[in-house]
């Protein structure tokens, strides 16, 4: 399901979290789909259970998942765009953009690129 990378700078949380966000986000986790407990899955990754923890309540303040007492944490629905998220989303959409004009990607390259990414 999840593999870390221990080399990483990010959290072991923000690598759960993200890879879960992405899982989500591409479909792999579909809506109203039980995630893994927390027990579970910090024995699957030995980790510590609080860090799954804070990433389940990160990605439930963030609106990815919904927790139901005494049943689990899900997979959330698609839901309207939050504006704040939204625009930070764009922010950096424009910062890769520049990153990879400065890399030396044509804007009909980079076109090409996020056509192929709406197609997926």
């Amino acid at each position: 399901m999840l593999t870390l990378n221990y080399r990483d700078s990010r959290p072991i949380y923000g690598q759960i979290k993200d890879g879960l966000r992405r899982m989500i986000v591409s479909g792999a986790l579909g809506p109203d789909e039980k995630l893994p407990s927390v027990r579970s899955m910090a024995v699957d990754l030995a980790i510590n259970p609080n860090t799954i923890q804070r990433a389940y309540a990160e990605l439930e303040a963030e609106g990815f998942i919904y927790s139901v007492p005494g049943k689990g944490s899900f997979a959330a629905r698609r839901q309207a765009a939050d504006p704040v998220r939204q625009a930070e989303l764009i922010r950096r959409l424009r910062e890769l953009v520049a990153e990879l004009r400065y890399l030396g990607l044509s804007d009909q390259e980079i076109i090409s690129l996020m056509n192929e990414g709406v197609a997926q």
